[in-house]
């Protein structure tokens, strides 16, 4: 005879089914190609080539600006440009803080850069992509920039987007990055792949450090 299953066990394997159905489900959208240099567990360092990016500046604590700018952004994607058109949705959605204030009111992995009072939000523009061919937006606090060829390391980890959990891979990264006498050329950025409904252990967070680009031998 089969052992019976109790209605609370059958009820908790549901419910794990669903989750990991709902996990699978979540699209995951383009990102900019890049070359991993080398690896070492979770960290590993990058390049990329040039991309576009759209930013805004948005004043406020490290949550609200990225929740505003993640706004304004999406605004600009789905239809509020010159011309009425959608943008692909790329990842990630990049946050960072900057010492310099910028003398510009409000202006766009999704990327944040900031001054103690404000930040930078930026989404990546579909590869292909250039200042010519995008759409101007309708919102003039949404700016497109292009960036040029850059090298980061990378840490890669999942979890909770707060304080505790970003600074702690951060100390990580910056510890790996002086051990291997990289090159650090700027500040710590934020980049998160995910939408904030997926599960948080689910999710995929970065902190990028920008390096140096090495001459070619």
């Amino acid at each position: 005879m089969a052992p019976r299953r109790s209605p609370l066990l059958l009820g908790f394997v549901a419910a794990l089914s669903a989750l990991a159905t709902a996990c699978a489900g979540v699209t995951r959208v383009a990102e900019p190609p890049y070359a991993v240099e080398f690896r070492e567990g979770p960290l590993e360092v990058r390049t990329y080539g040039p991309r576009v990016v759209a930013e805004t500046e948005v004043a406020g604590s490290f949550g609200e600006a990225g929740n505003e700018g993640f706004r304004r952004l999406a605004g600009y994607i789905f239809g509020k440009n010159k011309r009425k058109s959608e943008i692909a949705m790329t990842a990630p959605v990049a946050q960072a803080s900057s010492s310099e204030p910028k003398k510009i009111a409000m202006t766009a992995p999704v990327a944040q850069r900031g001054t103690p009072a404000a930040w930078t939000v930026a989404f990546t523009m579909p590869e292909g992509e250039t200042l010519a061919t995008l759409p101007v937006p309708d919102d003039p606090r949404v700016v497109l920039r292009e960036l040029p060829p850059s090298r980061v390391a990378v840490v890669r980890f999942s979890g909770r987007w707060t304080d505790e959990n970003m600074g702690s891979h951060e100390e990580l990264l910056r510890g790996w990055v002086e051990r291997n006498r990289l090159p650090v050329t700027g500040k710590a950025e934020v980049n998160r792949y995910d939408p904030p409904f997926l599960p948080w252990f689910a999710r995929r967070n970065e902190i990028w450090l920008p390096l140096a680009i090495e001459p070619r031998g």
